[in-house]
């Protein structure tokens, strides 16, 4: 099956209307369709906010989240205007990708 994997980038500590960051994607992509979301945090990363590792001492919340969904090209671009909506500002990517299952006769 074609479908498309957008991913949208944020900074663990970051809050939308009162709610962490990731926990509020997940909402708006369950509300846009999505059948499952993967919330990742990285133990390193650089981008326009710099360079963030994760450290004993660094509990600061800055360390990169990457919040994953595979779904509809039009679930996606919902998702995404929804994002705009809300007034997020959060770099994506959006990519056709193929699914499937393994150990399932196709």
């Amino acid at each position: 099956m074609n479908q498309m994997c957008l991913r949208l980038f944020g900074r663990e500590g970051e809050r939308h209307r009162g709610r962490v960051l990731h926990d509020f994607l997940l909402g708006l992509a369950r509300e846009c369709g999505a059948g499952g979301v993967t919330v990742l945090r990285a133990s390193a990363g650089y981008g326009r906010h710099g360079l963030h590792e994760e450290s004993f001492f660094e509990l600061g919340g800055e360390l990169p989240v990457v919040v994953e969904t595979v779904l509809e090209d039009a679930q996606a671009r919902r998702l995404l205007a929804r994002c705009s909506e809300e007034g997020l500002r959060l770099f994506y990517t959006l990519s056709p990708v193929e699914t499937g299952m393994t150990g399932v006769p196709s």
